[in-house]
């Protein structure tokens, strides 16, 4: 073998042509096989771009791709980004955290709006106590005086509105033991104006939404009352009896220009001492038969009139409410000692009356009906229940005139789920009740309650995380449900409004 210089090429044979020469051939290695190069995912392209046809800077921008996915996967790629916002209308409620927005709140605004998925403005707000839900109501109700809403507390257990009252210069009206102040559920309201001018078309109709909402509370008052365990049963027997008494007493049967107004003592002591004609009308045989076939329904009303409630509800009106004054409360604090059921059954007459006096409502006349402390009516049966069913179905008003912010307040759904066992008429009823407001506040809650909220909602284990973390952390902050659209808001209190939201007195003044 030669070899050239130092530097140049090699020459010559190398071992395996020597071998080669002799007969010996080495064994030669397989072939590795040829992969192509991998395409490099980025490139670095100059400033001017890629020097060749098609490749430059170019002022149109590239098409966008589109994807489809469910709002629990969009956060993934897209973190801050939020939903669509809400318009700027009605009370300013404090900060949408997602987008750091102002939230806003238009009950009303958002029914007559295509494009947001509300078609009552009813509200529930549930949170546990300390969390922040009476400041967010009364601010909200403060706030909404400002378009022209005027505000009707049907009923306040704990004097938790007396200050925001005062504000307005208004006087709470107290009910309770020895004092002056009657309501009359079953009160004409204004439905009973120019009776003597009505034609027999409207007459019949005005007739049968009085009658109807007066055999509500008769089927809610009868029902509140025990015979050992169970409740008094109302069964349709009960029902025509009640109301062709009541029509009796108001003139209606006889046909009367002008409609009187009775009472529920005056109803009782017409049961107990029937006319002919009614014993006649309600089918009956005798005097006897009838007496002794309606003696659970007079004995469960002679035990509303001498009962605990005696003189409260047993008479006519006796206060004058100013409906053009900002805002009206009946306090109910002073039933406190007589117990729950007590103020319950004062919440369903007072919901019977409120209803009554806002049957027909002026063009313009907005109010944000504030019913506290509900769980306490609907534990008295399923036909308290069905009362409250009633009242919110009213939202859109009556015969296409009127229509309210009807809010109602809760600590937590089994609250209004106890009203009977499981898969019961009034379980059922009270768990719609919560689908019947489009418009739903959840504040902070534990861990138990949240998961039952999502069990009935459909919340997502987002949104529990939301109650059960993040708005517990801090009063105020709540998971707003805006028909199926989530937010998460925390209201924010000027320094007057702390004063006026402000609940924790008694506690102040035990330390």
């Amino acid at each position: 073998m030669s070899w050239s210089p130092k530097g140049a090429h090699r020459t010559g044979r190398d071992v395996s042509q020597l071998l080669a020469d002799f007969g010996h051939q080495l064994p030669t290695a397989a072939a590795s096989p040829v992969t192509s190069k991998e395409a490099r995912l980025f490139r670095h392209v100059p400033a001017r771009g890629v020097r060749r046809p098609g490749r430059g800077w170019a002022p149109a921008s590239a098409p966008v791709a589109s994807y489809r996915m469910t709002s629990d996967q969009a956060p993934v790629f897209w973190p801050f980004i939020a939903g669509p916002g809400l318009p700027p209308t009605g009370a300013q409620m404090g900060v949408d955290v997602l987008s750091g927005s102002a939230f806003y709140v238009d009950p009303v605004g958002w029914v007559l709006r295509d494009d947001i998925p509300v078609t009552n403005a009813n509200v529930i707000c549930l949170g546990k106590p300390g969390t922040g839900k009476s400041a967010t109501t009364k601010a909200f109700c403060l706030r909404m005086t400002d378009f022209g809403y005027r505000i009707l507390i049907l009923g306040d257990p704990k004097d938790e509105y007396e200050r925001l009252c005062h504000f307005f210069g208004v006087q709470p009206f107290a009910l309770g033991p020895g004092m002056s102040a009657r309501i009359n559920p079953l009160g004409l309201g204004p439905l009973g104006q120019g009776w003597a001018q009505l034609g027999a078309d409207e007459a019949r109709s005005r007739a049968a939404v009085m009658f109807s909402r007066w055999l509500t509370l008769m089927r809610a008052l009868v029902g509140s009352q025990r015979i050992g365990t169970d409740r008094v049963p109302f069964g349709p027997s009960d029902e025509v009896v009640v109301k062709a008494a009541l029509a009796d007493l108001t003139g209606y049967t006889a046909g009367n220009t002008t409609l009187t107004e009775t009472t529920i003592p005056r109803l009782w002591h017409y049961l107990d001492q029937p006319s002919d004609a009614l014993v006649e009308q309600c089918r009956y045989a005798s005097a006897r038969q009838f007496l002794d076939e309606t003696r659970l329904l007079r004995d469960a009303l002679g035990q509303l009139v001498s009962g605990a409630l005696a003189g409260l509800f047993d008479d006519h009106t006796t206060i004058d409410v100013d409906w053009n004054a900002p805002i009206q409360s009946l306090s109910l604090s002073r039933l406190n000692p007589l117990g729950d059921e007590a103020v319950g059954i004062a919440l369903v007459c007072l919901n019977s009356w409120g209803r009554g006096m806002r049957e027909i409502a002026a063009p313009g006349d907005l109010r944000v009906v504030v019913r506290d402390e509900m769980w306490k009516a609907m534990r008295l049966g399923v036909e308290a229940v069905k009362s409250l069913d009633e009242d919110l179905r009213l939202s859109r008003g009556v015969a296409g005139r009127g229509g309210d912010i009807q809010w109602a307040n809760a600590h937590k759904p089994s609250d209004m789920l106890s009203v009977g066992d499981h898969g019961s008429q009034a379980a059922t009823i009270a768990r719609d009740l919560i689908h019947l407001a489009d418009i739903k506040i959840l504040h902070g809650q534990k861990p138990g309650v949240a998961n039952e909220l999502d069990a009935m909602l459909g919340l997502g284990p987002q949104a529990t995380a939301v109650m059960t973390g993040w708005a517990m952390q801090r009063k105020g902050r709540a998971l707003w449900l805006v028909g199926e659209r989530p937010y998460k808001v925390e209201t924010r209190l000027h320094p007057a409004e702390k004063h006026l939201t402000w609940t924790n007195d008694a506690l102040e003044g035990a330390l």
